[in-house]
């Protein structure tokens, strides 16, 4: 189920003793940490899917070097992540067998716990919409900063909650980009609202 591949559940210890040689992320760490870990990666994954959509789909340039721009943040935020779990010896999401459900190719639930999530329904209506001009990229960019929103709020969850200090970082920098791009988007919808 989406719901189980999606959310898959933090079982970090509070502390660890595991020091990560590459110091790529803080040795101590808890479960809020491992959550926020387990649980962005599958949101950046969505949002890469996403991108590569629009990069083939996009009407506008501006639509096509944002969803490049964002391809560009997020993919080694994903490795970063990976990293941190891996040296926590905790268990680290599928990339294939995501990518593969989140297209509408799962086996059925699309229900999850994440917010700015889109379930396989919305994202094969996305997939239908390529080629739609303006009408693509305003649908794409509603979907991409309710996406936008949920990684905020993932993220401020992170700050008060988390221990690691890289992971607290990234949350930051996170919430700091991700609004930064709410803004470009609304900006876009704005200038889209009297064409086509």
């Amino acid at each position: 189920a989406a719901a189980a591949l999606l959310v898959l559940a933090g079982c970090g210890t509070n502390s660890s003793d595991t020091t990560d040689s590459s110091g790529s992320a803080s040795s101590d760490h808890n479960d809020a940490d491992v959550t926020f870990a387990q649980d962005m990666i599958p949101h950046h994954q969505q949002a890469l899917v996403m991108a590569d959509v629009a990069i083939e789909g996009a009407e506008t340039q501006e639509l096509q070097d944002l969803a490049e721009r964002i391809k560009a943040a997020q993919a080694p935020e994903i490795d970063e992540m990976t990293g941190w779990l891996e040296s926590w010896d905790e268990e680290v999401p599928d990339l294939d067998a995501m990518s593969h459900m989140m297209m509408g190719h799962g086996d059925g639930d699309d229900d999850n716990d994440m917010p700015g999530m889109m379930d396989a329904d919305q994202m094969q209506q996305m997939s239908a919409m390529m080629g739609d001009g303006l009408a693509f990229d305003r649908m794409w960019v509603l979907m991409m900063i309710e996406h936008h929103e949920g990684a905020i709020e993932m993220a401020q969850d992170q700050q008060v909650n988390g221990q690691s200090e890289d992971a607290i970082a990234l949350a930051e920098s996170i919430e700091e980009s991700q609004t930064a791009e709410i803004a470009e988007m609304k900006q876009m919808l704005r200038v889209w609202k009297n064409q086509g």
